[in-house]
């Protein structure tokens, strides 16, 4: 069969100002777009994506924020713990090292994953791309960087770890004398400034950016 008008117009165009859709791979060519405004498949409605204002210094600020909340989050005490007349502090460290002492290995070492070790090399990888379009050096290790940060967002799971906490709140609070630590303000905090930051650090614009395109420019 015949191509018809649109598919032949669509093969004329250059593959760099082509966009497919996550959803439907309905293949449209990029329209123009200002800041604050998105980009969204006319076939089903999926956001394909969005131009953010000075989303490179922006997202630089939210990393620093959450680097500088990693620390009081995983290490300052998220609850004081008083029963029969003795007192625990718990840190999101001590629950590893006590699922590790207990036997529980297995599980130890996916906590320690999942609630810190790959939310912290999230926050490196995106620093470290962050400084390379800032700065304009090392685009290429900015490129490796930014895949690696897609292929390790599932497995942050603050969120998980932070609706666990809650749980164990509320059981204990029944059985002992029971207070929240500063840790847990800053653990909800590192929270949202996560959220914020991946919605801040706008994927299209990124890419753009490490392949040495303007991104404030209107495209």
């Amino acid at each position: 069969m015949p191509e018809s008008a649109e598919q032949q117009s669509l093969a004329e165009i250059p593959l760099t100002e082509l966009v497919a859709c996550h959803e439907c791979d309905l293949l449209m060519r990029k329209p123009a777009i200002s800041d604050g405004e998105s980009v969204e498949c006319p076939r089903c409605g999926y956001e394909l994506y969005n131009h953010r204002h000075q989303v490179v210094r922006r997202s630089l600020a939210l990393v620093v924020a959450a680097l500088l909340l990693y620390i009081p989050a995983n290490f300052l005490p998220i609850m004081h713990l008083t029963l029969l007349g003795q007192t625990a502090n718990d840190t999101v460290w001590s629950g590893v090292l006590g699922l590790y002492d207990s036997g529980m290995q297995s599980i130890a070492v996916v906590v320690f994953l999942s609630s810190m070790a790959v939310p912290l090399l999230k926050l490196v990888c995106q620093l470290l791309v962050l400084l390379s379009i800032s700065l304009k050096v090392g685009r290429g290790y900015g490129l490796l960087l930014y895949r690696i940060y897609h292929h390790m967002r599932e497995w942050g799971m603050l969120e998980v770890y932070l609706i666990g906490i809650l749980v164990s709140i509320v059981k204990l609070a029944d059985m002992a004398a029971l207070s929240v630590g500063f840790g847990l303000a800053c653990f909800i905090a590192l929270l949202l400034v996560q959220v914020w930051l991946e919605v801040t650090m706008s994927p299209h614009q990124i890419w753009k950016a490490l392949a040495g395109e303007d991104i404030s420019a209107r495209h």
